[in-house]
């Protein structure tokens, strides 16, 4: 019991909930197995032994429903629905526990003689039972009527939290009560995966395919694996030294470890002359804005930076120089596995994993990163290290425009979260925003709020910022010209 305990305590200090402590329970075991060779589902009874703790309260009905579940969790983390590049699924039996969104009935009402919520509902979908409103949901549209005629503000509108989540519009709740994803309007943010109480929606898991690709590899000599790593991961292993996790990561099988962060110098470099050319140009490195562009504002696309994200670009020039190199981006966004699957993306990287699944792995290994040695990693400009939160893009946007002796007159503006970004792209539709460089990123804060993160801190601005200011390359034109001689 003390053993368990203190493996709780350990899980709690890793993850922001415990819906991710399940998640990572699953992942690790089914890696383990993965890297073992053994039958996935013939393990299955261990596996649930290691995932479903008996001490632990359960959130369903039974055990049976929870080994249920349990077997949806695996199917989703070897891939999920194969049929389709769709990366969020929703798990139909673990949203079932939410409650009936819509218009509700709180224990407010009076049961008032006025029945002023009855006689605001055209429907007759109101009745009193037991001196309290009742609604027929049969008959019910959802109108807000009579929350809008109750004195008592009795009647609320409730809606489930992954739907309010979902800036985007694209999460409803189907007849038969479990949310549904419209997929010509997700842009694989993964928000609500971040905000549903029981993990119901899940992002495909693709260690599966880098555990095939690192055994594939026979130790590099077949190929080298290679792992482009997003600057987020600086705020992620706190207080665990960076090398150490680079360390890590060597440990399962990477030849090599490269900084996304000199793929963002790049970019810099790139998009500064791009935005010179254009005179507007919308930021293209987070690919839940680029969608989110696509889907709302098709008159901006024209804007959008053409050049490759950061991930990308550095996939294709290390697969310019080693066309038999297998790429995997390690980061905190699930859009990046959405983004790989574009015919413009899929040659230069061959796979994607979030940082948790990184420590999924890692886990699965016992590679225990505290217990490391320390690598080096210092490939990148600080201004490409700070494209990991808000600002940084546009930063190095200016800072590029600066060492190239421009005399183009940069006005950025930085914006986070889609519900934010809605009103800046709207006045831009309008030509009525007077910013000619928009930099967009579809998570709160940045790439630091990622869905994929392990942890959500306040800290995590400033441990970008200092991984910035350890950054040994301090110019984004000599980042350029070394990669491109």
């Amino acid at each position: 019991m003390k053993e368990y305990d203190e493996a709780r305590k350990f899980d709690a200090r890793k993850f922001d909930t415990n819906v991710q402590i399940m998640k990572n329970r699953v992942l690790t075991e089914v890696a383990r197995k993965l890297w073992a060779g053994e039958d996935i589902f013939r393990s299955f009874d261990d596996i649930a032994a290691k995932t479903i703790l008996p001490d632990e309260p359960s959130t369903s009905c039974c055990i049976y429903k929870d080994k249920a579940k349990l077997a949806e969790r695996i199917r989703v983390a070897l891939g999920g629905n194969h049929n389709s590049d769709h990366i969020i699924e929703v798990i139909g039996l673990i949203c079932d526990e939410c409650p009936e969104a819509g218009h509700t009935v709180t224990n407010l009402c009076r049961g008032c003689l006025a029945h002023e919520c009855q006689g605001a509902c055209k429907l007759g979908a109101i009745t009193f039972e037991n001196n309290h409103a009742v609604i027929d949901k049969s008959k019910c549209v959802e109108c807000g009527q009579c929350a809008k005629a109750c004195p008592y503000s009795a009647i609320t509108n409730f809606k489930r939290p992954c739907e309010k989540a979902c800036k985007a519009d694209a999460i409803c709740m189907a007849e038969t009560g479990e949310a549904v994803i419209d997929y010509d309007k997700c842009t694989s943010c993964g928000v609500c995966m971040n905000r549903c109480p029981f993990g119901a929606p899940i992002d495909k898991s693709y260690i599966a395919d880098v555990i095939d690709i690192i055994k594939g590899s026979k130790d590099n000599t077949e190929y080298p694996v290679i792992a482009i790593v997003a600057p987020a991961i600086a705020s992620q292993f706190a207080p665990v030294d960076l090398g150490q996790v680079i360390t890590g990561i060597r440990k399962l099988g990477f030849a090599e470890v490269y900084e996304a962060a000199l793929g963002a110098d790049i970019i810099a470099y790139k998009e500064s002359a791009e935005l010179e050319e254009k005179g507007r140009l919308l930021t293209s490195c987070c690919p839940a804005f680029v969608k989110y562009v696509e889907n709302k504002f098709p008159a901006l696309v024209p804007s959008i930076s053409h050049n490759l994200s950061p991930m990308a670009e550095l996939g294709r020039i290390i697969k310019a120089d080693n066309p038999d190199a297998k790429v995997i981006f390690i980061g905190p966004c699930t859009a990046k596995k959405a983004e790989v699957l574009k015919d413009s993306v899929s040659p230069h990287v061959d796979s994607v994993i979030t940082f948790e699944e990184l420590l999924a792995l890692l886990d699965s290994r016992e590679i225990d990163v505290e217990m490391q040695e320390k690598s080096e990693m210092d490939q990148a400009t600080g201004f490409g290290r700070r494209f990991a939160h808000s600002g940084g893009v546009a930063a190095a946007a200016v800072q590029a425009l600066k060492e190239r002796g421009s005399e183009f007159e940069v006005n950025p503006i930085c914006v986070s979260g889609l519900d934010k970004i809605k009103p800046i792209l709207t006045r831009a539709n309008k030509d009525l925003l007077v910013q000619n460089f928009i930099e967009g990123m579809a998570c709160s804060g940045g790439c630091t709020g990622g869905a994929g993160c392990l942890k959500h801190t306040p800290k995590q601005d400033a441990d970008i910022d200092s991984h910035a200011d350890e950054a040994t390359h301090l110019e984004i034109t000599e980042r350029f010209e070394t990669v491109n001689r």
